[in-house]
């Protein structure tokens, strides 16, 4: 007895598709990391941007809109950050034709500048609720906003200390 599998080829493309694509939207936001990472790479970070892309860190950041005014907060972001070890997980990432959306948990170790005084360590755990938009065929960030659940001293934690002086969330 032959057993036939049918399959229809328009499903598997689009499911195929869609794979390939939350996995390129994977390495978008692994690359947006590492360009933090390394010295928050102004130009590597601005060149996973659209031209209309916001970053929004809400009042813990700050909020940018367009390409070259989130470079320009990168630009010395090393200077406020000298140590920053962006550790993103538990992707959920929805794909709808050249647009898609993603949200990812963030727990980061960092370290601070102090003005005046010693740097700091911290740490911080935020939500990424992004947006992405295919433009010539590769996916960029439309959109990123942190939703920050703690800015904390490493020393004293987010029990005794839940936001640094001056950078807490909305």
């Amino acid at each position: 007895m032959e057993v036939r599998v049918v399959t229809n080829d328009e499903t598997i493309e689009r499911r195929l598709r869609r794979l390939e694509d939350v996995e390129q939207i994977r390495v978008l936001k692994a690359r947006y990391c590492d360009r933090c990472d390394a010295g928050y790479d102004a130009d590597g970070i601005a060149a996973l941007m659209t031209d209309d892309a916001v970053w929004d860190g809400g009042a813990t950041f700050g909020v940018f809109e367009g390409r070259e005014a989130i470079r320009e907060h990168f630009r010395n972001a090393s200077q406020r950050v000298s140590i920053a070890r962006h550790q993103v997980m538990n992707p959920m990432i929805e794909v709808e034709g050249d647009d898609a959306t993603g949200q990812w948990l963030l727990f980061q170790p960092c370290t601070v500048a102090a003005a005046g005084a010693t740097d700091r360590a911290v740490w911080l755990a935020a939500t990424y609720r992004d947006r992405y938009r295919r433009v010539d065929g590769r996916w960029l960030i439309s959109a990123t906003v942190i939703d920050v659940a703690f800015f904390t001293p490493y020393d004293r934690g987010w029990v005794e200390e839940t936001f640094l002086p001056g950078r807490e969330p909305r």
